[in-house]
């Protein structure tokens, strides 16, 4: 236990100090290797619903089995080798498995170009981290879809991986990301995927229900922490009327004590596809979304995250001092 929490707070650390790792092996690229092989290998030629299910159950199986094995081996081999050894390689993976710098670059590249008056290039940098067509978006509607996304992902992308990562190490950690990355890559409702890729994204509504609703919670204790720049009252009226105003289960947790904090609307109608999606709108419109707002929800997002690892560190305290 007492390698398994210096490796939680040094992978976070890193995590915060370095971002992802571009030009290094990451185990999301291989899980999404593992997914686009296995998703090749199971393809159903000739168009039948419930082959074409069944074998999006398959797909969950091996890339899951795979996934845990994989890591436990790795890991396992590590700590046999000296527990230096194996600390170090729990620090680098749980490194890999969180994303909240990640997250703040990837929006901040929204935000300057916003605020360079780049309309275009704002467009571009947001759809590598949204699923919606952004070429329709005007400057608010890339500011919102930015916002959206780190406030959604402050859960997907950092509490939930935290969540799980603490309670079983990387083996649940990578495991929670594999079941993540089926469902950002198969989960969709198109003609496609809406057979094939269903055991995927159920399967991620059932391991993102409870962390959602807790990053949920944690987020509306970072708004009465963060200052007047955040309304914790808000957080809390808009959270209980509309965390469910989303097709997903878990969405709309954090989403909604992101609008209720800062005053704005998120959510409604967007185009996927190039097909028009109604959409619930979370929030009140107070005022307009603007490019700021990217950097406020950064902001939330990473007293969230410190919060979540703070509680994370004690709890395990409490198991290591009782055992």
């Amino acid at each position: 236990m007492k390698y398994h929490i210096t490796a939680f707070l040094m992978g976070f650390i890193l995590d915060l100090l370095l971002g992802e790792p571009y030009r290094l092996l990451h185990p999301v690229r291989f899980i999404g290797w593992l997914i686009a092989k296995t998703e090749k290998l199971l393809t159903v030629r000739e168009r039948n619903e419930k082959k074409e299910f069944y074998r999006g159950i398959w797909l969950v199986i091996i890339v899951s089995g795979i996934t845990l094995a994989a890591t436990a081996l790795l890991l396992l081999s590590a700590y046999l080798i000296h527990p230096f050894a194996g600390t170090l390689a729990e620090t680098v993976m749980t490194y890999q498995i969180l994303a909240a710098k990640c997250l703040k670059q990837e929006s901040m590249k929204v935000y300057r170009r916003l605020k360079a008056h780049n309309l275009e290039e704002a467009r571009r940098a947001v759809s590598m981290i949204v699923g919606r067509d952004t070429d329709c978006l005007d400057e608010e509607g890339v500011a919102r879809a930015a916002v959206e996304t780190v406030a959604e992902n402050t859960s997907d992308g950092v509490i939930a991986p935290l969540l799980y990562t603490a309670l079983a190490g990387p083996v649940l950690g990578l495991w929670y990301k594999a079941v993540n990355t089926m469902d950002s890559t198969v989960g969709y409702k198109n003609e496609k995927y809406l057979y094939f890729g269903r055991a995927a994204a159920k399967l991620d509504d059932l391991v993102n229900f409870i962390p959602s609703r807790v990053s949920a919670w944690l987020m509306i204790t970072a708004c009465f922490l963060g200052g007047k720049q955040f309304s914790g009252k808000g957080a809390v009226s808009i959270y209980k009327r509309d965390n469910r105003n989303h097709a997903s289960p878990n969405s709309a947790q954090t989403e909604s004590v992101c609008a209720g904090a800062l005053g704005i609307q998120l959510g409604g109608d967007g185009r996927y596809f190039g097909r028009l999606v109604n959409k619930p709108c979370i929030g009140d419109r107070l005022r307009k979304v603007e490019a700021e707002d990217i950097r406020r929800v950064n902001r939330l997002m990473y007293l969230t995250a410190w919060l979540g690892e703070f509680i994370c560190i004690v709890v395990m305290l409490i198991v290591l001092k009782i055992y």
